[in-house]
This record gives structure tokens, sequence and C-alpha cells, in this order.
């Protein structure tokens, strides 16, 4: 809404100041000699705010969206851990459609354009880019501009704000059926790599992602009491992970004969200090056993799909995997039907006692 105060000099000359107040952003305040350019600049600014189109710093008018990128990319990305390649690839897409634009002019309706462009769009191995993929470009760009805005003053608000992200798919549940597992491990054992088969126990085991798996140090794992210690992790949270069964005996196995020049538990031949390379031994395996439609990662969803199995609740999965969220193990929740019910059924026992259907059917309580 907007407020026009008019005030007069101390020589009697009349001028006029404006306010433009919307809930959830900062007032805009101008004068003008004319109130016909008082309302003028009125109407135009409040659907300039709404539109996302407004921003009141001059830096905004200064630079350009490749700027903002590129001060991204060399002052921002190197104080993250992970993934830096991947967010330097989604910010340069963006650069190369938008980075002639000075920031006053990104306006939530351009980036929406250029959004339903990369969800259809087609990427260079062909590959349409799914909804999950296309999210983690929209985030790669909201970062940087919440940097501009809140570190760089070069923003009054990002225009990313009112830009809804596409809504991701339920998430891929592929696990093994107890055959296909009885066959996959089978052709790991029998691999000319004697480490594949104890690493796949591993991932099954424990649910530990692919590099969190292959990166374990010795100085981590606790083969006493049965636990190892993550602490590069893609949440960058450290992570207890319990071992038990045959792959905490496996591991005992393989602590005996350790390599002394690397502290990786499972380090490559060529050289020490670099994680091992299983991917031609595991698409062999994968062949041999006839398995199809099955990647590294979704040895982590036959984790949770046989917790979830086995009367796990969603947030011991999520623990035991690492997440910070309910939403991520929510995909598993049908498989675990079966024990909630049981659960109901408990309750009502407690609560109600166990009862005869006869009974109440003689009774008149049931038709």
């Amino acid at each position: 809404m907007a407020n026009i105060r008019k005030r007069v000099t101390a020589e009697g000359v009349a001028y006029y100041t404006v306010q433009v107040r919307l809930k959830g952003y900062p007032p805009q305040t101008e004068t003008f000699n004319r109130i016909t350019d008082a309302k003028k600049w009125a109407i135009v600014t409040e659907a300039a705010i709404k539109e996302g189109r407004h921003f009141k710093t001059a830096e905004a008018k200064k630079h350009t969206l490749a700027e903002l990128v590129d001060r991204y990319i060399k002052d921002v990305l190197p104080r993250k851990p992970k993934k830096a390649i991947d967010k330097t690839q989604q910010l340069t897409w963006w650069k190369e459609r938008l980075g002639y634009y000075v920031l006053a002019e990104v306006t939530p309706a351009l980036i929406v354009q250029y959004r339903d462009e990369l969800s259809n769009g087609i990427t260079y191995r062909g590959i349409q880019r799914t909804p999950a993929t296309v999210v983690q470009y929209m985030l790669a760009l909201s970062h940087a501009f919440t940097i501009a805005v809140n570190e760089w003053g070069w923003l009054e608000d990002s225009p990313m704000r009112k830009v809804k992200n596409p809504t991701p798919s339920r998430g891929r549940v592929r696990f093994l059926d107890d055959e296909e597992r009885d066959k996959l491990l089978k052709a790991c054992k029998d691999s000319s790599n004697e480490w594949l088969y104890m690493v796949v126990i591993l991932a099954l085991s424990s649910g530990m992602r692919k590099a969190e798996l292959f990166n374990l140090k010795w100085q981590d794992v606790n083969l006493k009491d049965g636990f190892l210690i993550l602490h590069e992790t893609k949440n960058r949270e450290r992570r207890r992970v319990p071992l038990a069964g045959l792959g905490l005996e496996l591991l005992r196995q393989h602590a005996k004969v350790r390599r002394l020049d690397t502290p990786l538990l499972f380090p490559s031949n060529k050289d020490p200090l670099r994680p091992i390379d299983l991917k031609r031994p595991w698409l062999d395996a994968l062949s041999k056993a006839e398995i199809t439609d099955f990647h590294w990662h979704d040895l982590r969803h036959c984790t949770a799909s046989y917790l979830a199995m086995n009367g796990a609740s969603l947030a011991e999965i999520a623990e035991v995997l690492g997440h910070k969220t309910l939403s991520m193990v929510k995909r598993y929740s049908h498989l675990s039907d079966g024990h909630v019910s049981n659960v109901v059924a408990s309750m009502n026992a407690k609560i109600f006692g166990v009862f005869d259907a006869g009974f109440l059917f003689w009774n008149g309580f049931m038709d």
C-alpha cells in the first residue's frame, strides 16, 4: 500500500514523499516535486515488488548474474566439502543463459522461463533431466542469490523466493529379493576381486553410501565394540555406524592382513592413498547374476527396505542411513505396513482387551 504525504519547504515549495509498504518487504521511499510523478512511481514500484523486479540497492544495477556466479564459484564453493564440480556445472548453465542480465533485471518470471527450459531440455548425453536434477540446479542458483543478499549486499531480496521448484518424484525403491540377493552375493564371492564380496556385504548390512564406504580409514573402525565413525558424510555430520554379523567378522579377518602403507581399508592397487575402483568387478557380478536395473546406490535402498520389512520405524531407518529428516525414508513406509498393523492391533488389545467376535454378534453388537 502506498502512502503519499505533501510537505512544504520554508520557501513555500511543495513536494511529495511516497512510501510503499508491502508485507514481507522493506518499505520503499522516494520524493517528487509533482504529485502525478509520486502516484506513478508508487504504482510502478508496488507492481515491481509484487513481481520480484524491485531491488532498492544500486548494486543490483551494477552487477550481472555472470559476476554473481563467478564470485560464488571463486569464493564460496571452495568452502563446501563436496560436489563443487556439480555446483560449478549447474551455475555455469545459468550463467550461459542469464549471465548478461544485471541482477535488477533477473525476475522470478525470467527464472521460471529458464526453469521450464531446464525441465524440458535434453542433456548432452541425450537424457532428459529428472525433477530431482532440476531442483539441484534451482538450489544452486538460490544459494548464490542468498549469499549475494546476506553477505555481499548486491541485492535486497532474492528473486528465487517466489519461484517454485518442480516436485521431485517419490524416489526410486529398487531392492533385491531373496533370490536376487543370493545370486548377487555368490557372483561377488566368485569374483576375481578379493574385496568385492566383503564390500558389498558391508554396504548391505550398514546402509553406507559408496563414498563413505570406499573412503573408510582404519583409525575410524572399532572392531572390538563393533562400530565405525564416518567423519565425511553428505549432510556434513559425523555418524556412528554399527557393525554386526557377517560384515563385522569379514572386517576382523581383513584387519589381520591390512596393508601398512595406507590408512584406507580398501586402497587402490595403483595408488594406496586412493580408494579402490570396483566398477568393473561390480558390473561383471551383476551380469553373471543376471540382475538388471540395479545400481550400487540401490544397495542402500536394500538396507532400508530390509529394515522396514523387519519392523524398524522410519525414525530408526533415518538414523541408520544418516538422514536428518523422515522425508527421505517415507518411500519405504509401505514396506512396514505389516509392522504398523501389528502396532495398532497391540494398542487396541491393551486398551480394549481381546474380544470374541462371536460374542459381539450374538449380543447384537454386530450385524
